[in-house]
């Protein structure tokens, strides 16, 4: 398996799909809902055409597993996950954060992560056992060893109103005991963020493979810790994951088990 072909097959999808949602950008026409707030966009679709287009026209046997068309089924060792707009809410309301994700996986395990930032022009990658890199510098994550002195990323899942007590509990908890606690809306960029050490932890629910595949490899190959909310190790299709820098790791899970008295809910 040559996943330095895989890598730069990835690399230049993501360009390609890039340049269609730059195209985009601050010029959308039609807004469609797949659920109350989960939006999609002409962008999406385009994005997820040029990137599926330029994948199989070098692998024409893979599977690929993408958020909007769903499985093209195929050769069910060599997988490719991709989210061709991770943001769209953001990118339908022009604020640039947004990322495109591609992942690959070799028999159900990630080995190739690309997570690129069309705006600034950011570019994460890594290969399993290879370390990560961001446009091509080696990175990994922080040094900070207390949730006081860490910033933290986190983000709310689309049916967050039916979940809204435990989110809230736990959100709170760790803004109490931390720096800040931020909110970007694109789950690949938060990943991402923790594995150049932007940010000390992250954590969210609900989320869907297409979201963490790459930017989870991105931040293990950065030296990211990444478990559930009980330290169950994480795989893309749990519904929780916790990436951290690893010496916050132990305090970050304390803080989402603790159930807080003091709300009144």
């Amino acid at each position: 398996m040559n996943l330095e072909l895989i890598k730069k097959t990835g690399v230049a999808a993501a360009y390609k799909g890039a340049k269609i949602l730059k195209s985009f950008f601050g010029a959308i026409d039609h807004v469609t809902k797949k659920g109350a707030i989960d939006l999609v966009t002409e962008a999406d679709l385009g994005s997820e055409k040029i990137i599926i287009k330029t994948i199989r026209r070098q692998f024409p046997t893979h599977t690929i597993l993408s958020e909007e068309s769903g499985m093209y089924q195929g050769d069910h060792d060599c997988k490719w996950i991709i989210d061709p707009l991770d943001g769209t809410t953001n990118f339908a309301h022009n604020l640039s954060l947004f990322s495109i994700s591609i992942a690959f996986a070799f028999r159900d395990k990630v080995v190739v992560g690309i997570v690129l930032n069309p705006e600034t022009g950011e570019l994460f990658s890594a290969i399993k056992g290879k370390g990560a890199t961001l446009n091509s510098k080696a990175i990994k994550v922080s040094n900070s060893l207390h949730v006081s002195e860490s910033l933290l990323v986190t983000g709310f899942p689309y049916n967050f109103k039916e979940i809204l007590e435990p989110l809230m509990i736990r959100f709170t908890e760790c803004l109490k005991a931390s720096r800040g606690v931020r909110r970007l809306g694109s789950a690949a960029l938060d990943l991402s963020y923790v594995a150049c050490g932007r940010f000390d932890g992250f954590w969210e629910q609900n989320l869907k493979p297409w979201d963490t595949a790459a930017g989870a490899l991105i931040a293990r190959e950065a030296g990211a810790v990444i478990t559930d909310f009980s330290s169950f190790p994480f795989d893309i299709n749990k519904k929780e994951i916790l990436a951290t820098n690893g010496k916050i790791h132990d305090e970050m899970l304390s803080l989402l088990k603790r159930q807080s008295r003091s709300f009144g809910f």
